[in-house]
């Protein structure tokens, strides 16, 4: 703190003293600010081991050789701890209760002088019996011997506060017998510290959870005596599949899994569920695991044979006429899965595919992988989703509305039962990087299973499977959103196809697609079909769009969308009109787009020029006119009529340079201001008459 100088000496003697103390009080308080922040943010200068030097043994089950209880589980922050208990993400020596004595040894990347060695002994705390340092000549050091330490719980954070070591520790190393505390002894995570505060596990909760959560039982419309499970919500939040086990309405014998769903009333309560039945229920374990923006694509575990048996994969039923269809399967490249059970989700833009399964690079029994939707409406080799996977089982993957948060289940993190739910947040466009899992909390997750949330597009509620307080065994539950695990906001952007001569209903193929996206790779495509009602889509806010459906033999007429601005979720209802292909047939293309005043096109507006280029190339000897126009007032008249002349010959050059077009089958013909559609008074009305039409002279 810097004293002014100046103020000091022109104050009396009272006014002197009175300062002095004053700023000596500042400057305490600021002393204390000072080492409280260090104090608080010392918790985060723990460094966990980075490699594996060495061990005795390690622990490996006959008809599970994955990496499960290995060395390796040592490295990193811990991943059962505060929770104690026993973990495949923590190393165990080969054999439980042998009087050979075991050792691991680890490495440090960033070595430095310690005072501190913190042990994450989730299970079997106190068989440690040395702790030996190594400096960088692989020296040893005998940090401590534990020979009355006997800890009461089978679990703990055992933090060492020793004086700080002369030399920089590259390496520790654990010497166990296993045979001092019953049953296998398990190492979670070494870490090494320059400061004396003890260390604490904590769970990595997600920000600002409420003091209060209502966590609601559906009730006995949808639960029972019986099992459910695996709520899919649709985007709309007004239908609720779910997987109902032992029910005696199910199909078959044994009354094995069947998919369940429930409607919600305009009283927020829900109708009685009802049972899908043939051909989605059988005899065999019957699931839905997704389903599409539309909800029209319904998506279940395993491919049903024409036999009525069942193999391992996925499968996808649609809806016609108001009947579900019988399912196909959904072809993913060089798809297996060595477990039982299988879980997916698919993105609302239907191009990202998450699966649980294990694999042969899985780290435990199953794991989170990303697969992408192909060209040939296949689906890629599934690539393991890396950090947030642990050795334990990563499960019940949900994709959020805004394609960025995932939350799945597990128990490979710090949580609070046999399976939590987490958060995570995509870091990149590759799938494969996530932020640190975040968990609920509490007042979500309990000291039982807990998994498979869902929630519609609007986010203000979830829905989710877990046992504590069910009717039965694991029950259907609905949570408010607080603001922190909350997912972007969104819109579902919902409407019919129209003919626009008659209005009437037609079936078509309905694009959306991004304003600044030139490539064309970033559109969401969904089919109308007028049996079967409107279509629908759920889209990111915060970006522009265009709008449009195709259909030979007409002229769509393409809509620009600007959710710019929007913050907080919409339900927008667009109908699409398209042109039938006549002569004398007049479109506005509304996704042209200029500089103000200039006539150079911008790259947003190239999806709308390549739909005509498309169009007179189907029909190759079409010949069109592309007519400009502008608002403005008499004086700029004669500028007006250039400018609009110039957009309309730069319309050309594109379709021509671009689409390979004929010169010839294009004319042009710029009138400036002089035909308005639209009163010039206002900037929203001028807008209307900025335009840039074309007609249709011959087919």
């Amino acid at each position: 703190m810097i004293i002014s100088k100046k103020m000091f000496f022109t104050q009396d003697v009272s006014s002197r003293k009175s300062y002095f103390i004053t700023s000596l009080l500042q400057f305490g308080t600021l002393l204390l600010i000072f080492f409280s922040t260090e104090t608080v943010s010392a918790q985060t200068k723990i460094q966990w081991a980075s490699k594996v030097l060495g061990f005795s043994s390690e622990r490996v089950e006959a008809n599970n050789p994955g990496p499960q209880y290995r060395a390796v589980q040592v490295l990193g922050s811990p991943n059962k701890l505060p929770q104690k208990g026993e973990s495949a993400c923590a190393w165990s020596s080969a054999e439980a209760d042998t009087y050979a004595e075991e050792y691991i040894k680890v490495g440090f990347e960033n070595p430095v002088r310690i005072k501190q060695v913190s042990i994450a002994e989730n299970w079997g705390a106190g068989a440690v019996v040395r702790v030996l340092a190594y400096d960088s000549t692989d020296r040893e050091f005998i940090i401590h011997e534990n020979k009355e330490d006997n800890p009461t719980e089978k679990g703990r954070m055992w933090n060492i506060i020793i004086p700080q070591t002369e030399y920089r520790v590259f390496a520790i190393k654990l010497i166990v017998a296993p045979a001092k505390i019953p049953g296998y002894n398990q190492i979670d995570a070494i870490g090494i510290s320059e400061i004396d505060l003890p260390f604490e596990a904590k769970i990595n909760l997600a920000k600002d959870i409420p003091k209060e959560i209502i966590k609601e039982n559906l009730g006995k419309s949808i639960n029972s005596k019986y099992e459910e499970v695996a709520p899919v919500i649709t985007p709309d939040g007004r239908t609720l599949y779910f997987t109902r086990d032992g029910h005696d309405l199910n199909a078959g014998k044994y009354k094995r899994q069947d998919v369940w769903f429930s409607t919600l009333n305009n009283d927020g309560t829900w109708t009685e569920a009802i049972n899908l039945k043939n051909p989605i229920n059988d005899d065999n374990d019957n699931a839905a695991t997704t389903i599409s923006a539309d909800g029209k694509a319904l998506y279940l575990i395993n491919i049903y044979s024409p036999d009525g048996t069942l193999r391992k994969g996925l499968s996808k039923s649609s809806k016609k006429l108001n009947l579900w269809q019988l399912p196909k399967e959904v072809k993913i490249d060089d798809f297996y899965n060595y477990m039982s059970t299988n879980e997916f989700s698919i993105s609302p833009n239907g191009k990202v595919l998450v699966l649980s399964c294990r694999r042969k690079d899985s780290k435990g029994e199953k794991d989170l992988y990303v697969s992408f939707l192909k060209n040939d409406d296949t689906w890629s080799k599934p690539v393991n989703m890396g950090n947030i996977n642990t050795a334990e089982n990563e499960g019940a993957p949900f994709i959020a509305a805004d394609s960025k948060i995932l939350y799945f289940s597990t128990k490979g993190f710090p949580g609070y039962g046999n399976n939590d739910i987490f958060l995570t947040r995509r870091l990149d466009s590759t799938w494969t990087n996530w932020s640190e899992p975040e968990n609920l909390g509490d007042l979500i997750n309990t000291p039982k299973w807990d998994g498979y949330f869902t929630i519609p597009a609007s986010g203000e509620y979830a829905y989710l499977s877990s046992e504590e307080k069910s009717l039965g065994f694991n029950d259907i539950f609905r949570i408010k959103l607080f603001p922190s695990i909350k997912p972007d906001p969104v819109a579902i952007i919902s409407g019919t196809v129209l003919n626009a001569l008659d209005k009437r209903a037609i079936s078509a193929e309905v694009v959306m697609e991004l304003l600044n996206d030139s490539t064309g790779t970033d559109k969401i495509v969904a089919e109308f079909d007028p049996e079967t009602g409107e279509y629908k889509m759920v889209v990111p806010l915060k970006k522009a769009y265009s709008l449009n459906a195709s259909k030979k033999g007409f002229i769509s007429i393409s809509e620009s969308l600007d959710l710019t601005k929007d913050r907080r979720f919409r339900e927008i209802k667009k109908n699409i009109n398209l042109i039938p292909v006549k002569e004398g047939q007049t479109m506005v293309l509304n996704n042209l787009f200029f500089n103000q005043s200039k006539f150079d096109i911008l790259p947003a507006s190239y999806p709308e020029l390549n739909r005509i280029i498309e169009l007179m190339q189907e029909y190759p000897t079409m010949q069109v006119i592309i007519e400009g126009h502008t608002d403005g007032s008499d004086e700029n008249m004669m500028l007006n009529v250039k400018l609009s002349q110039d957009r309309a010959n730069e319309v050309k050059k594109y379709l021509v340079e671009k689409g390979l077009i004929e010169a010839k089958r294009i004319q042009t013909k710029g009138w400036g201001q002089s035909k308005p559609i639209a009163s010039n008074a206002t900037e929203e009305t001028r807008k209307k008459n900025r335009r840039v039409e074309f007609t249709i002279l011959k087919l």
